[in-house]
């Protein structure tokens, strides 16, 4: 199966447990709704002297937990289907990743090949101009050319999706940035590389193995300026917006933009500007469609080769297309003097 397929049945489980958690809830709902009246009738009957009524209460109680009993039995079953269904969603994932894996092999060995064969291209020029004095001039145009070809950047995706808190669709996020950068002119001038249920340490490690143009941080912020990370056991662990701003000031040698695709950010963009070129942070909550929407156009631009600025002004327009109503949630932010319209991440 194709990467494409496996995404397609993972959204499917997906599906699937959500509406099953919903029929968990309703029947848990409905559960306690006639517990609740059992115990009402029970006490009712408990403070009855007539014994017509008192048998009545005795029924109605009976009857309620006659009802709870069935309700109960329902939700154990649905926890058995989403059970089967969460374990079915983590065999599709993990297939998911080898295909994914498998992908990235295949476009790995294209890219050196395309690389070698550039690599022949300019050694016959060059080799052609020692030869032949009279193809000089063409030579040199033909090595112009090849040297205007848009140099690679990479945009580092770090997520953090912690078990304690609300469920992000990071997933989707990062698909859509992929498909985006796909159909962009430049495609295989961005590379894409993500990291999952990232904790603190990983971030200095992520970026000295990546050496990314772009770090992406998608997941949970706090109003307190602070990203929210994972710790071994998959729960919250806040990092401050000092020790971000540390972390990116201690590698900023490549870094030209970072991306705080979270909530409540402006503050730590603002502080990273001081020593990175561009940051984008929100300036309030975002919710998960604005920011995969918004993300995946911002990207798709900067494949187009168009500016920082140009490419932030049409990923807000994107928002505006789609009637989502955050537009005003994300801001550029440049450093001191620069001028983010005439700044390009693409050598083209």
């Amino acid at each position: 199966m194709s990467v494409d397929s496996y995404q397609r049945e993972i959204q499917r489980y997906q599906q699937e447990l959500a509406r099953l958690q919903q029929d968990k809830s309703r029947e848990v709902t409905q559960t306690a709704d006639a517990n609740r009246k059992a115990n009402a009738a029970a006490s009712a009957a408990a403070k009855s002297s007539n014994i017509s009524t008192l048998n009545s209460k005795i029924r109605e109680s009976e009857r309620y937990q006659s009802d709870a009993a069935r309700h109960q039995q329902k939700v154990a079953q649905l926890e058995s289907k989403i059970a089967d269904i969460q374990r079915r969603l983590f065999d599709a994932s993990k297939r998911l990743d080898n295909a994914q894996q498998q992908v990235d092999r295949r476009n790995a060995q294209l890219q050196k090949q395309a690389q070698q064969k550039h690599e022949r291209e300019v050694s016959h020029i060059v080799h052609k101009l020692s030869q032949h004095d009279e193809m000089h001039s063409l030579a040199l145009s033909a090595i112009h050319k090849l040297q205007q070809l848009p140099s690679e950047i990479t945009v580092l995706f770090l997520a953090a999706n912690p078990i304690d808190q609300q469920q992000l669709r990071l997933d989707e996020e990062v698909r859509s940035i992929s498909e985006m950068i796909r159909k962009s002119k430049h495609r295989d001038a961005v590379k894409l590389e993500s990291r999952w249920a990232v904790r603190p340490l990983d971030v200095l490690q992520a970026i000295n193995e990546c050496q990314p143009t772009i770090v992406h941080f998608s997941g949970h912020g706090s109003d307190q300026d602070e990203i929210v990370f994972q710790d071994s056991s998959g729960n919250t662990k806040m990092v401050s917006k000092e020790a971000i701003v540390q972390t990116m000031a201690a590698a900023s040698g490549d870094i030209q933009l970072v991306f705080f695709n979270t909530c409540y950010s402006r503050g730590q963009a603002e502080a990273i500007v001081k020593y990175i070129p561009a940051a984008i942070g929100m300036n309030t909550s975002i919710g998960d469609e604005a920011a995969r929407i918004f993300s995946a156009q911002f990207y798709s631009s900067i494949g187009f080769g168009l500016s920082i600025k140009k490419s932030f002004d049409q990923a807000i327009a994107a928002l505006l297309l789609e009637k989502i109503p955050e537009d005003s949630t994300p801001e550029l932010l440049a450093a001191a003097g620069l001028d983010l319209n005439e700044i390009r991440l693409l050598n083209i």
